[in-house]
């Protein structure tokens, strides 16, 4: 029965290995430009970009002057049944266009046109920094998704590698058996670690199709189903990071903070809208009409009048009008609203420096993080190479009976261990790497 188990597990594990390996290999820059390329939130923000844009004008701004054509067309008919009157009874009809040009300029507003303009400007580049943002987000995540997936598929190559191990010990106790010198008792323990190992084979794996899952969400992939092969290895490359230089790059180019210091400068840009409203404004209207009109009077009774009265009448207008409008008083709303609108620019100062303490922290407590996992990383380095070393110094004894199975089995799970440690520690260092990319405004170029 023990036998039978041990054919069907070991059918099972051949099954699910195809699965694992037909993949489309995928380096981290392809799973990054597939990402940029599907990820829904950029492509809002860079439709938002476009309405910014087509806003920033200076035809928006109300710097040009407004014309317009108009036309209107008047009918009039008259009927008069009237015995007191002298014309007693008559019919008239009448018909009129008119057509027109007119245009209004503000010659000075307190500057509106061109505050408005600043504004749409600032809200351009406020557009720019919120894309820029979600750009970030959409890296930052297929990074961390793709190390993780790579992560999960060094420890499917780790746990079969100790399956392998178990599998060879297995037919190692088996040729023992046959000459006499192993036990029942050391072939089922041979046995009972291959199951143990099998079982955390099918757990990794499946660790690690959820981590490609989770990389195909990262990149915006619809096709779940799709398997990738992450290429890129984890690998540190040994930068030692200068805090001070870190703190001075983060202040000049985090795009957090730079989106904070465009909401100040619109803050700005309304204190100076509100205070507009306090000069002088002066416009210029100016307009061409022309019209006519014809007008037909028919009598009934002809007594006086002939029967067709024809009648065309023709008249045109030019005019140039000068208005100003000086504020003086509104019941203090405008003194309000200049003062709510400093506060406002004041708000967005103390914004802007809260946040420059937040960042200072969070990048202390990543530079301090970062040190500790490079040391981290060296120790699980060296211990999976001692780890490594040990065992294959096991496998030689235990085939020799210097040491028993307990031993052997002790020594593989300590591989195990240290091989995973070493992975996690690459991992969060990454992590942390990744974080000081971000907080520095680099993982954009």
């Amino acid at each position: 029965m023990k036998i039978i188990k041990l054919f069907f597990a070991i059918i099972l594990l051949f099954s699910i290995t195809p699965t694992v390996d037909a993949q489309e290999d995928l380096t981290l820059s392809q799973a990054i430009e597939i990402g940029l390329k599907n990820n829904y939130q950029i492509t809002i923000a860079e439709r938002n970009i476009e309405i910014a844009k087509n806003n920033n004008t200076w035809k928006a701004a109300g710097r040009y002057p407004q014309i317009n054509l108009n036309l209107a067309n008047n009918n009039n008919f008259t009927g008069q049944n009237n015995p007191a009157s002298f014309l007693q009874e008559f019919t008239s009809l009448s018909g009129g266009l008119t057509g027109s040009v007119d245009g209004a300029y503000t010659l000075f507003d307190g500057h509106k046109f061109k505050i408005n303009k600043k504004r749409f400007e600032a809200l351009e580049k406020q557009s720019e920094g919120n894309a820029k943002i979600a750009i970030e987000q959409t890296i930052q995540s297929i990074i961390l998704s793709y190390y993780n997936a790579v992560i999960q598929k060094e420890n499917v190559a780790t746990v079969k590698e100790l399956l392998n191990l178990s599998r060879d010990r297995i037919d190692y106790q088996r040729v023992k058996a046959e000459f006499g010198q192993a036990g029942r008792f050391d072939l089922l323990q041979s046995e009972d670690a291959y199951f143990n190992d099998s079982t955390t084979y099918l757990v990794q794996v499946n660790g690690y199709e959820i981590a490609l899952q989770n990389l195909s969400l990262a990149m915006g992939v619809d096709d779940l189903n799709k398997k990738y092969n992450p290429t890129d290895g984890l690998t540190y490359d040994g930068i030692a990071y200068n805090f001070e230089d870190l703190k001075k790059k983060m202040l000049d180019s985090n795009q957090t903070l730079k989106n904070l210091y465009v909401n100040q400068s619109l803050t700005a840009i309304e204190t100076e809208s509100a205070e507009s409203f306090n000069k002088l404004t002066l416009r210029v209207n100016g307009g061409l009409g022309l019209g006519g009109t014809l007008s037909r009077l028919n009598i009934i009774e002809p007594n006086t009048f002939p029967v067709d009265n024809p009648n065309t009448q023709r008249n045109y207008n030019v005019y140039v009008n000068f208005t100003a409008n000086y504020p003086l008083y509104d019941g203090g709303n405008r003194r309000r609203n200049i003062q709510n609108a400093t506060i406002q620019e004041n708000i967005a100062q103390l914004n802007i420096e809260d946040f420059k303490r937040s960042l200072s922290a969070q990048l202390n407590n990543t530079f301090a993080n970062y040190n500790n996992q490079v040391r981290l990383l060296q120790l699980t380095s060296d211990r999976v190479e001692n780890a490594k070393e040990n065992l294959g110094i096991a496998e030689e004894r235990f085939k020799s009976a210097q040491i028993n199975s307990f031993d052997y089995r002790t020594i593989q799970l300590n591989y195990l261990n240290a091989v995973q440690s070493y992975l996690q520690a690459i991992f969060n260092l990454k992590n942390t790497e990744t974080e000081f990319i971000r907080l520095t405004g680099g993982l954009i170029r």
